[in-house]
């Protein structure tokens, strides 16, 4: 599942649009402002960005040039402007592609998966590893400690989750949102029953203690 982090301070071009990429199997972590960009940026584990230029706090150009100086995660600027001088000095500057406001859900997605096969942000056979875990990414399997952990789909899906950014404390809607791609219901206890679940299954390697509940707001790892 690709992490994608959206920074646009429209309100709903940037709910319809982490709307439309959840629907397509993508995790979304959406900021309405540079500043906020920046912070969520910094906590780590985003495939790519979607960057809106006209950004309260922090312009979109300042913080491409502040990602470059570190990553060359893949970048997409999403833009009123459409001159062709605007959009070759944006490439020039660092981001990977440009797309012009209003732009198609549906082309924004192929551009998207264009540069997270360029980025190779899911290679197959792919493995994801935190502390005594080892996920294939490609099989679909985790092993703890060395133990084999027999996992349903959406088990997996919610370790890959947590695995992929584990200082990120996520709630129990981000996470049914991201794997069953479908709106949260209020007082659903769904998460909790396959949180329980998936503990009880590590509990013989030791490893259950990895998935701390965060009080009032979710789920995140132990990484001590």
């Amino acid at each position: 599942m690709p992490h994608i982090l959206i920074i646009e301070d429209d309100t709903d071009i940037n709910n319809s649009t982490a709307a439309y990429l959840r629907r397509q199997g993508c995790v979304c972590t959406q900021a309405f402002s540079g500043t906020e960009g920046r912070l969520l940026w910094r906590e780590g584990g985003c495939d790519l960005l979607l960057v809106d230029l006209m950004l309260p706090g922090l312009s979109g150009g300042e913080l491409i040039a502040e990602i470059r100086r570190s990553s060359q995660v893949p970048v997409i600027v999403l833009s009123a402007k459409s001159d062709l001088s605007d959009k070759v000095e944006l490439l020039g500057s660092g981001a990977d592609d440009y797309l012009t406001k209003p732009y198609q859900l549906e082309e924004l997605w192929a551009r998207v998966q264009v540069q997270l096969r360029h980025a190779n942000a899911a290679p197959a056979g792919a493995l994801l590893r935190f502390r005594d875990w080892v996920l294939d990414l490609d099989e679909m399997t985790l092993t703890a400690a060395g133990r084999p952990v027999g996992l349903t789909a959406h088990e997996f899906k919610i370790v890959e989750l947590l695995a992929g950014r584990p200082k990120r404390v996520f709630t129990k809607q981000q996470i049914y949102e991201a794997v069953w791609q479908d709106v949260y219901a209020v007082e659903d206890k769904t998460i909790t029953v396959h949180i329980s679940n998936i503990r009880a299954k590590l509990r013989p390697s030791g490893t259950d203690g990895y998935i701390q509940t965060v009080w009032g707001i979710g789920f995140k790892l132990s990484e001590a």
